[in-house]
């Protein structure tokens, strides 16, 4: 039978982001944003049983049973640490693995932009940083998180699901909640943080109407927000948060969203062209005067014109970056061609 730590050490070793572990299938691993083979043996029905069995706890077996998915972190004493998510297919049982360096990296390691630096430095407002799954969004946010815990002294308060990188108390105090362990819901670990004393709160993922309403809120109220949104650029973030409303909450929304709003950063994840890995091609929008102004007018497919035209203060359009990359030799052209218009 396949062992399951010798295949999540073996993935590491490999430089793997994630491992598929699914019936009828030999273990897969994400290698450079590429689906790669593990030559083993074909997985059977008890082996991704065992190996399901052999992370989580009787309680959260029954959970997995009623639920028929469930996320939770897992770590391989010193290896790393990994996000997992267990469901059902075709009635077997599959195992989805994200790889957590136990590293947390630094903003200027990661190629992200140095305004980032600047937003995380602001007392409150509303940061999204947006993206496809699997683009790097919480690694952003573990490095925003990691510079304002070595360079300011702030109370912050996260809500993940599940916790993925592990921070130390430096200069801030980081308190890290799990979602379906240490609260039952981002909604109500969302409401439970106005009364925790933050000064900035995390939220893993904006989901639906009432996290989103809230995190607002607690914008609006003084706190700085980072949160993160499933799409692809800043003008589809803002259309997707006043959709999300009912109609007769929209303008109120439209106006409370360029009030609170600090920046949208969107990313996407390219093979390096020179080594292994993957670096980050962002879209950074900076909520200034003509921004809040456009949001207030619900004119934001006018967006895209600011972008282009504000680089010297730190935005700039998902293209031009992408562009930018390839000219310094970052991402091969044909990696980035199907995202150049």
């Amino acid at each position: 039978m396949l062992v399951l730590t010798e295949i999540l050490t073996t993935a590491f070793h490999r430089n793997a982001s994630d491992i598929h572990l699914t019936v009828g299938s030999v273990p897969v691993f994400r290698i450079d944003g590429k689906l790669t083979l593990h030559q083993e043996e074909v997985l059977k029905p008890d082996d991704t049983k065992e190996m399901a069995k052999s992370i989580i706890t009787g309680e959260m077996w029954q959970r997995l049973e009623r639920e028929r998915e469930l996320d939770l972190s897992y770590g391989i004493n010193g290896l790393s640490r990994f996000r997992v998510n267990i469901f059902y297919q075709r009635n077997n049982l599959s195992l989805a693995f994200r790889v957590i360096p136990s590293k947390i990296p630094q903003i200027d390691d990661l190629g992200l932009p140095q305004v980032l630096k600047k937003i995380a430095e602001k007392p409150h407002g509303l940061v999204l940083i947006t993206g496809p799954t699997g683009s790097g969004k919480s690694t952003s946010l573990a490095a925003i998180i990691d510079y304002m815990n070595s360079h300011m002294n702030k109370h912050i308060i996260t809500l993940e699901d599940p916790i993925e990188y592990l921070h130390k108390h430096n200069k801030s105090l980081i308190d890290q909640r799990e979602v379906g362990f240490d609260t039952t819901s981002f909604q109500k670990g969302l409401r439970a943080c106005l009364r925790q004393d933050p000064d900035v709160i995390l939220v893993g993922e904006m989901r639906d109407l009432e996290t989103i309403s809230t995190a607002i809120t607690a914008a609006e109220t003084g706190h700085l927000v980072l949160g993160t949104l499933h799409t692809q650029d800043a003008s589809s973030t803002m259309d997707r948060i006043i959709d999300v409303f009912p109609s007769h909450q929209k303008e109120q929304i439209r106006i409370l969203l360029a009030n609170v709003l600090v920046a949208i950063v969107s990313q996407r994840l390219f093979p390096m062209a020179q080594q292994s890995g993957r670096i980050a091609a962002t879209e950074v929008l900076i909520n200034n005067a003509a921004v809040k102004n456009l949001i207030r007018n619900e004119k934001m497919h006018q967006i895209p014109n600011i972008l282009q035209t504000s680089k010297e203060q730190g935005m700039h359009k998902m293209e031009m970056d992408i562009q930018q990359k390839v000219m310094d030799g970052l991402i091969q052209s044909r990696d980035a061609e199907p995202y150049l218009t």
